[in-house]
């Protein structure tokens, strides 16, 4: 593996704020094309949400719950094939849940992120023959 090292100020970043009602996962898609940026990765998230669609480790179909969450966690890239997103989620009870975000993922209350948009680099998703799934490749412009 060779990493891709770019500079601190080919850097720049989006904060948003999204509110209640508004699906997590199609916001930041949304919010990183309008950028017009080819990479792109969570630095924060903080919130919560009221349905979480997740797809826990080894399955195939999704998990949705209209429970109440804090989102403790999310963690991810954008690249010009699509996000990859991570987040860890905690219930009333405070009991940890988290998978892959998945659209329908809906905000409670608030749901505040920064985004990291990396210019001069572009991060796609080719097919890797090892794993079988689509996986991270960074490449300098």
């Amino acid at each position: 593996m060779t990493p891709v090292v770019f500079p601190a100020s080919a850097a720049r970043f989006l904060v948003l704020r999204l509110g209640p009602g508004e699906d997590l996962r199609g916001a930041l898609e949304e919010a990183f094309a309008a950028q017009g940026e080819q990479a792109g990765f969570v630095v924060s998230a903080v919130g919560s949400l009221s349905v979480a669609a997740l797809r826990h480790a080894g399955r195939d179909e999704a998990s949705v719950t209209g429970k109440d969450y804090e989102l403790l966690s999310l963690s991810g890239t954008f690249s010009v094939d699509g996000p990859h997103l991570h987040v860890m989620l905690s219930d009333r009870e405070g009991r940890v849940t988290g998978g892959h975000l998945l659209a329908g993922s809906l905000i409670r209350t608030t749901a505040e992120i920064v985004l990291g948009l990396a210019e001069g680099v572009r991060f796609s998703r080719p097919l890797d023959a090892e794993t079988g799934y689509a996986e991270l490749l960074a490449e300098t412009l």
